[in-house]
């Protein structure tokens, strides 16, 4: 097991769930970890303070991050970088299902806008600092839900969730993380910087919370806990093994093919809408 001893690892999402997980076994394995999250500042330093606590590593922070507002994910970037810091890791973990009639703060589809558009333009944001620090590595949290996804709409993606379950959207979100990743690879490929899609498996964590109470045991009881589900981002964000493996889709420890529908044209057309929408700094080809 690689000791990180001096590796710092931003990970979003990470006062619950699998990203508590994550960050926890990367603090216990000697890593300096930040918790991007948006929890009000009293929950964030909590769950740092109890992750401390469980790892017995002291260096676990907390930094104010709400992906669904690009505001707030600038704020985040910049208030890392004036710590002047080393980034040998970003882990974008945070996620959140579609749900019917919900935007973020900057008018996208609830899903996209958190799990792909906040994640892109934090990892843009950052891309510079974990490039001085290479050889570094990008993974994001995707879904077997991917396999579901026709396409994208770029029109759909503009507006509210119009689906009942928003699982149709959730889908799309998921797409959007393997081609992210995809392209992401190829983009930073001379930087120093190799990039991970994971699926960490069906994982009983918070994304479940608005099922009903009666219900949502049931639903969860057969699930993996979110120390089962963390295998695979820790893996892929500190295994010696996978440095060669960029823009790859990992599912239960395994390379997997991703969806014929993850093409290489369709990333790049992806790239081209989200650094218009997040007003990125266009990475050289």
């Amino acid at each position: 097991m690689t000791g990180l001893a001096g590796r710092t690892f931003l990970i979003t999402g990470a006062n619950t769930g699998i990203g508590r997980a994550t960050a926890t076994e990367l603090a216990r394995r000697g890593a300096r970890v930040f918790l991007g999250c948006r929890s009000p500042a009293g929950l964030g330093q909590a769950a740092a303070d109890q992750i401390k606590a469980a790892s017995g590593n002291r260096d676990v922070l907390f930094i104010p991050l709400d992906l669904a507002e690009l505001a707030s994910v600038r704020a985040c970037a910049q208030g890392f970088l004036a710590r002047d810091e080393p980034l040998h890791g970003l882990i974008n973990n945070a996620g959140v299902p579609g749900r019917r009639g919900w935007t973020t703060a900057d008018g996208f589809e609830l899903a996209f806008g958190v799990d792909h558009l906040g994640h892109f333009a934090l990892t843009l944001a950052l891309l510079d600092r974990l490039a001085e620090c290479a050889p570094a590595r990008v993974v994001t949290l995707a879904s077997d839900a991917h396999y579901r996804a026709p396409g994208i709409d770029f029109g759909a993606v503009q507006r509210a969730s119009r689906s009942v379950t928003g699982f149709p959207e959730y889908a799309v979100a998921k797409l959007c993380n393997v081609l992210f990743s995809q392209e992401l690879a190829r983009r930073a490929a001379d930087r120093g910087i190799t990039t991970y899609a994971v699926h960490p498996g069906t994982v009983a964590s918070d994304i479940w919370r608005r099922v009903p109470w009666p219900a949502r045991p049931l639903l969860t009881r057969r699930m993996l806990t979110v120390e089962q589900g963390a295998r695979d981002p820790v893996r892929c964000a500190t295994d010696p093994d996978l440095a060669s493996a960029s823009g790859r889709y990992y599912e239960n420890g395994q390379q997997r093919a991703a969806s014929p529908v993850a093409t290489a044209e369709l990333a790049g057309q992806l790239w081209e809408h989200s650094e218009a929408w997040t007003a990125g700094e266009r990475l050289s080809r």
